[in-house]
């Protein structure tokens, strides 16, 4: 561990190869610097809003759930809902066998909050999670 970064850097001074990685730890910590001012004082912070907000459906996972308030968690349920509904295509990439199945939006509401509940289950994307429950439990939209 570096307790003095300036005494490391004069021991790292000190012969040729130690030059060499001097001028990488500069080169390094320059770098870092110019990655840390974030585009100046227009730059916002990010806030971990809920899930989905100007991402891809496919993205939200149960830590996501856990985050949203009730609005959010009901606008990702349609979102959800509105992809597992679309056309089953069969064999026949151009012939669509039917629709996907789906949920009640209550019974999707309580499955996203009993799995995302789980400390295990924050990673678990949100539409596998009802996708797998729609084909057991789901109807025809």
């Amino acid at each position: 561990m570096v307790h003095d970064p300036v005494e490391a850097i004069a021991r790292l001074n000190r012969g040729r190869a130690g030059r060499r990685a001097a001028a990488l730890v500069w080169a390094i910590c320059g770098a870092l610097l110019i990655a840390g001012c974030g585009g100046g004082s227009g730059s916002q912070p990010q806030i971990d809003v809920g899930p989905n907000v100007g991402q891809p459906i496919a993205l939200a996972d149960c830590h996501d759930w856990n985050q949203a308030d009730t609005e959010q968690r009901l606008g990702t349920i349609q979102q959800i809902k509105d992809f597992a509904s679309g056309p089953v295509v069969g064999n026949n990439a151009s012939d669509p066998s039917g629709t996907g199945s789906v949920l009640d939006d209550k019974q999707a509401y309580n499955l996203f909050n009993n799995w995302c509940e789980q400390s295990f289950a924050r990673g678990f994307k949100l539409y596998h999670l009802y996708q797998r429950a729609a084909g057991f439990e789901g109807q025809a939209p």
